[in-house]
């Protein structure tokens, strides 16, 4: 027997099989590391040995249960894609937030935890360019460190710019592992930028906030550039504003954001105008064949018209029916339900596995009903 084989640990060997969130629905925990003093980066591996397969900027989706309730929240990958043995998400705490403190002080090595397979559309790797600016803000680095981690890893020497702001040089994530991907590769620049000095008073960069004359000396040329960006909402409101003011084409922009408050504000406004546009009032019994769908929420006893042109979640939410929801658009699976009857027309971002489709499962957010419907909830 050749001993030198025995628990060897599995990257050893050739690439691995792919991890499928349908066949292996939990990832264990594998390792826990503090960035900053209120951000961690929690590492996962497949149990089966299986291996990950993602686009830079794509986030997974944890299936929590927090209290005795389940909560859905989507995270961005902050690992590159060329390492994949294992994926890692880097989450700030959050004052208040019941899901950023729990896996802050639950979450350790040896968990398991259920997980969804990566899903998203903000990645470099569909908008290649030979010259890109990255811009972010707070824990809005992760998506960015995955992409540059990602070209650093497959030693492509892009021409990137990489200006990160915090709020105080102690609030820099990823700053030193920023600085060395900066020392090996020649194209590659770091700027940061802090709102203030905090603790550190020897800090040496810039104060204040980004603005457009700071954009211009950091990056002179980012006129040219494929533009990636993710942080607060007012953050993003910002550059787009500077962007908007310089003339930047806003077909090389592209960000990307998940607060889901924001979010819901969004679908609620989206319900609103839709609303407004159809006249849309609590339809009457003479009117529900005509006007859309009639949806019967079982255990709440709830009956409600929807659209045939309306998502359900946007109806219930017209009708004051309150449902669990974050992302609104087919991403996190908090809306996800048992369909005991009836058809819908389904569009998902990948919050939801084919396993549970197929056993009747169905978000909310994302349905379009082609029947009436009856929903256990």
């Amino acid at each position: 027997m050749d001993t030198h084989k025995l628990n060897r640990p599995s990257f050893w060997d050739a690439m691995p099989p792919l991890w499928d969130s349908d066949r292996e629905d939990s990832l264990m925990c594998c390792q826990v590391r503090a960035e900053t003093h209120d951000v961690k980066s929690f590492f996962f591996a497949a149990p089966d040995g299986s291996g990950f397969i993602f686009q830079p900027g794509q986030f997974i989706t944890l299936e929590l249960e927090i209290n005795g309730e389940a909560v859905n929240r989507c995270y961005t990958v902050s690992s590159s894609p060329a390492r994949p043995h294992a994926i890692s998400i880097t989450v700030k705490r959050v004052p208040g937030g019941p899901v950023s403190n729990w896996l802050h002080d639950n979450l350790k090595a040896g968990d398991k935890v259920k997980v969804l397979q990566p899903a998203g559309e903000f990645t470099c790797a569909i908008h290649p360019a030979e010259k890109y600016l990255f811009l972010s803000a707070g824990s809005g680095i992760t998506p960015l460190m995955s992409m540059t981690r990602a070209h650093h890893d497959l030693c492509d020497d892009r021409d990137i710019v990489f200006i990160h702001s915090a709020r105080t040089p102690d609030d820099i994530i990823f700053e030193r592992e920023l600085g060395l991907i900066a020392a090996s590769q020649q194209n590659f620049k770091t700027r940061f930028i802090c709102e203030r000095l905090g603790q550190r008073r020897d800090w040496p960069g810039p104060t204040g906030m980004l603005s457009l004359a700071a954009l211009k000396l950091m990056a002179p040329d980012f006129m040219e550039r494929e533009i990636f960006v993710c942080g607060p909402a007012p953050y993003m409101k910002a550059v787009r504003g500077m962007l908007d003011e310089a003339g930047f084409e806003r077909t090389h922009y592209h960000e990307e954001s998940f607060s889901f408050e924001t979010l819901q504000q969004e679908a609620g406004q989206a319900s609103a105008a839709n609303g407004a546009e159809s006249g849309a009032t609590p339809a009457s019994s003479e009117t529900t064949a005509l006007t859309g769908f009639e949806i019967n929420f079982q255990k709440s006893n709830r009956q409600i018209v929807c659209g045939p042109q309306q998502h359900v979640l946007e109806a219930a939410r017209s009708a004051g029916v309150r449902l669990a929801s974050s992302c609104a658009q087919g991403m996190c699976g908090t809306c996800k339900v048992k369909l005991i009857s009836g058809s819908v027309d389904m569009q998902h971002k990948g919050g939801i596995r084919q396993r549970e489709i197929d056993q009747g499962m169905v978000l909310l957010c994302c349905s379009k009903p082609l029947s009436n419907l009856v929903v256990d909830k």
